[in-house]
């Protein structure tokens, strides 16, 4: 059985259209116009057991949409899904004992009382029993370095505080699967790579499925075996995080240091049949622009390593985050679905080096199940 099962899953939402000035604004209150909007359009994925999946896109591509109806908040306008092989939105008291949910932007805590005196609220909600209650707060407590501030009122508490503790309050319960929604947003890069450290010993220790979104990609890269990308409501990708680089990445380049001078004419001649590309950025430093698909690295080194003097090589590989941003930014996503929907390959149009040098110098860029609803994408 599919810890995570969905097929053909939908959601629309009916808006209102508010018509401009005074004059709108009374016709409005007599007759009002609506538009339909497709937030999720029919997707179709399955998550096995004990999996780590991301689950990425850009903003409004309905990302949370998709996480609100599996967790119960929202209704689906159609299709089916099942978690832990509950409908979520019929079986709420039965499926919400086998879940936990993080949403950055929300919280689970109660704002005016200590941490632990949520945890014991939590821990009557769930019914969990006494000693198992302990055994999990204790190792929780531990791992997560919470001793100091469980007496603490949450809203004294530093967001990476707060944070670490809602990791703690969604998995008190030892549910099988954890939804995290942007867990990590505004966190420093130390509380960053403390909740990732957390999170990949709960899931090899208890096999928790875990659901992850997040505009950070280094959290996919350091926690997913699989991601999911999502644009506009529909599933554009869904496999391994190499097989992404090697799908859409545009190729590697190589960085020589050369021992003396060498002539462009004469570096280009070693590799003319091998489909890559030559640039100088000064009389000692070559670029090599190595297409995927073309050739390997190793080929390009073994013609050249032998016929120059070189003191040092770097290999610089396009970063996942980059290859996403370029996805989006090119208008590729929306181009691309229905090719990949088929098992085709998209095309990406092979990027120069100088814009390759550009691509690595730039900077890379809710709800709780259990309680509150949302009407809105």
């Amino acid at each position: 059985m599919w810890a995570i099962d969905v097929k053909n899953l939908r959601k629309d939402f009916r808006v209102q259209q508010n018509r401009e000035g005074l004059g709108g604004a009374l016709r409005d209150l007599f007759k009002r116009e609506y538009k339909t909007i497709t937030a999720v359009n029919e997707i179709n994925f399955q998550i096995p057991r004990g999996e780590i999946c991301g689950y990425i896109g850009e903003n409004g591509a309905g990302k949370s949409t998709t996480i609100k109806m599996l967790t119960g908040i929202l209704v689906p306008t159609s299709g089916e899904l099942r978690v832990n092989g509950l409908v979520p939105y019929k079986d709420r008291e039965a499926f919400v004992k086998g879940i936990g949910v993080v949403f950055g932007q929300r919280s689970q805590l109660w704002w005016d009382i200590g941490v632990i005196e949520s945890f014991r609220l939590l821990k009557r909600v769930y019914r969990v029993d006494e000693q198992d209650f302990r055994k999990r707060l204790d190792e929780l407590v531990d791992r997560l370095q919470l001793a100091d501030i469980l007496n603490r009122p949450v809203r004294k508490l530093s967001l990476g505080q707060r944070m670490r503790c809602e990791l703690a309050a969604s998995l008190l319960h030892n549910p099988s699967i954890l939804f995290l929604d942007e867990p990590t947003i505004g966190l420093d890069v130390m509380v960053k790579a403390e909740i990732r450290d957390f999170l990949k010993s709960m899931n090899q220790r208890y096999e928790t499925t875990i659901l992850l979104t997040t505009h950070d990609l280094q959290d996919i890269e350091a926690l997913c075996s699989r991601v999911v990308m999502l644009d506009d409501g529909n599933i554009i990708y869904d496999g391994g995080l190499e097989d992404l680089k090697t799908r859409w990445g545009r190729g590697k380049e190589i960085v020589l240091q050369l021992s003396q001078k060498a002539e462009p004419d004469f570096l280009s001649r070693l590799t003319m049949d091998l489909g890559v590309e030559w640039s100088m950025e000064n009389e000692l430093v070559a670029h090599i622009w190595v297409p995927f698909g073309r050739t390997n690295v190793s080929e390009v080194l073994g013609r050249v390593v032998g016929a120059v003097e070189i003191d040092d090589i770097r290999i610089i590989e396009t970063q996942t985050d980059d290859i996403v941003r370029e996805i989006y930014k090119a208008g590729h996503a929306s181009a691309d679905h229905a090719e990949l929907a088929a098992g085709g390959k998209p095309s990406m149009p092979q990027a120069k080096p100088s814009e390759q040098a550009k691509l690595q110098a730039s900077e890379p860029d809710k709800d709780l199940a259990a309680v509150k609803g949302s009407d809105g994408p």
